[in-house]
C-alpha cells in the first residue's frame, strides 16, 4: 500500500540513541492507523548504527527502508537523498537524538491536512545551552532580515512537506543548501507550530559553533545577494570618507603645515579599512567558492546500498531487492 506520510531521518553516530527512537517512534505512527514509510539515511557513521539500523529493517520491513551512504556528506544532503527515495504525500524529518519527539509528529499531519503545504516547528522550551539558544535566535534574526525567509526556529529539525514541495525540491541540483529554506521558497500555504523539546537521550551534538557558523554563511550566501550589495555600499561610502579625510589633511598640510601627532590616528584608520577589504575578500570568497562548488557538477552524495523490500526478497535477475542501489 502506498504510504501516506514519509519520515526522514538522517543518522550520524547514534548507535547510543536508535534503540530508544525505534521504541518510541515506531509506536507513534502505529497508532495513526495510517499507511506510513520510515527511511533512516546512514550519513557515514563509525560506530555501530549501520548495524543496529540493519537489524531495525529485518525487524520491521513493510515500513522500513535504510539509505547508506559510502562516506559523510552531511545532515542536509542525508536529507535530499531521503527526500528522493520517498513515496509519501507527507513527508516529515526527524532527528535521531529524540530531541524532538516522536509522538508530536501526528501535530504537524494534522495542521497539513487543514491544506498547508509547509509546516515548521518551533520549540515550546528548547533544552539547548544558553550560548546555543540565543546565538540561534540572533542569527535568526540575521537571516530573516537578509533572505526574507521567515523562518522562527530554523535549527528544529520537526518539519513537514507536501509532496509538491518535495518534487520541487527533488528537482534541485544545488551543491550546498539550506534544506527548510529551500522547501520555503517553493511553498504556497506554509506555516508554523509549536512543539515540545526534550534533552538528547544519548550522544553528543553533531554541530560546534564553527558548524553552526558555517551553515549560516551558506544559508545567507544561498538564498541573497544581500550580504553582498551591503558590501558594495559600504565600500563606496567608505570610499567617500577616505576621500574627504584626504582632502582634510591636505589643507590641513598646507594651512597648519606638517606634524606627527595625528599618526597613529592614521595607522588606525589605515587598519580599518584593511580589516574591511579582508571581510569584503572572504564574502565574495563565499561566493565564488559556492560558484567553483557548483561548476564541477560533482555528485552531491553517494549510496552505497538501500535496504528496503522484504529481505530475501529477490527480483527477476535473481538480485536481491535490498541492494539495487550501488
Amino acid at each position: 500500500m502506498k504510504p501516506e506520510v514519509s519520515v526522514v531521518i538522517p543518522v550520524y553516530n547514534e548507535e547510543a540513541g536508535l534503540a530508544n527512537l525505534f521504541a518510541r517512534l515506531y509506536p507513534a505512527m502505529d497508532k495513526l492507523g495510517i499507511p506510513y514509510e520510515i527511511l533512516f539515511v546512514n550519513d557515514g557513521s563509525r560506530d555501530r548504527s549501520v548495524s543496529i539500523l540493519a537489524e531495525q529493517y529485518r525487524a520491521r520491513p513493510d515500513v522500513t527502508r535504510v539509505v547508506i551512504f559510502n562516506g559523510n556528506y552531511g545532515q542536509h544532503m542525508a536529507i535530499l537523498a531521503g527526500f528522493e527515495q520517498t513515496h509519501g504525500e507527507i513527508v516529515i524529518t526527524l532527528d535521531a537524538d529524540l530531541q524532538n519527539p516522536p509522538e508530536e509528529i501526528h501535530k504537524l499531519i494534522a495542521k497539513m491536512r487543514e491544506g498547508y503545504d509547509y509546516v515548521g516547528s518551533i520549540r515550546r522550551k528548547r533544552q539547548d545551552s544558553a550560548w546555543r539558544t540565543y546565538a540561534s535566535k540572533a542569527m535568526n534574526r540575521l537571516r530573516e532580515r537578509i533572505t526574507n525567509i521567515k523562518i522562527t526556529d530554523q535549527g528544529n529539525m520537526l518539519r513537514a512537506y507536501g509532496r509538491n514541495v518535495i518534487d520541487l525540491v527533488n528537482q534541485c541540483g544545488e551543491v550546498n543548501t539550506f534544506v527548510p529554506a529551500l522547501a520555503y521558497k517553493f511553498a504556497r500555504r506554509p506555516t508554523e507550530i509549536t512543539v515540545e523539546h526534550e534533552e538528547r537521550a544519548a550522544g553528543e551534538s553533531k554541530y560546534s559553533l564553527y558548524s553552526l557558523i558555517r551553515l549560516n554563511f551558506d544559508l545567507m550566501t544561498g538564498f541573497s545577494l544581500v550580504p553582498l550589495q551591503l558590501f558594495s555600499l559600504m565600500g563606496m561610502v567608505l570610499s567617500l570618507l577616505s576621500a574627504l579625510l584626504v582632502i582634510v589633511l591636505v589643507v590641513r598640510r598646507l594651512i597648519v603645515g606638517s606634524e606627527a601627532d595625528g599618526l597613529f590616528t592614521l595607522f588606525a584608520i589605515a587598519f580599518f579599512f584593511m580589516g574591511v577589504i579582508l571581510f569584503g575578500i572572504g564574502l565574495v570568497g563565499e561566493y565564488v567558492g559556492r560558484i567553483y562548488q557548483q561548476v564541477r557538477a560533482r555528485p552531491r552524495y553517494v549510496v552505497a546500498t538501500v535496504l528496503q523490500g522484504m529481505p530475501g526478497e529477490r527480483d527477476v535477475d535473481g538480485v536481491e531487492k535490498r541492494k539495487i542501489v550501488r
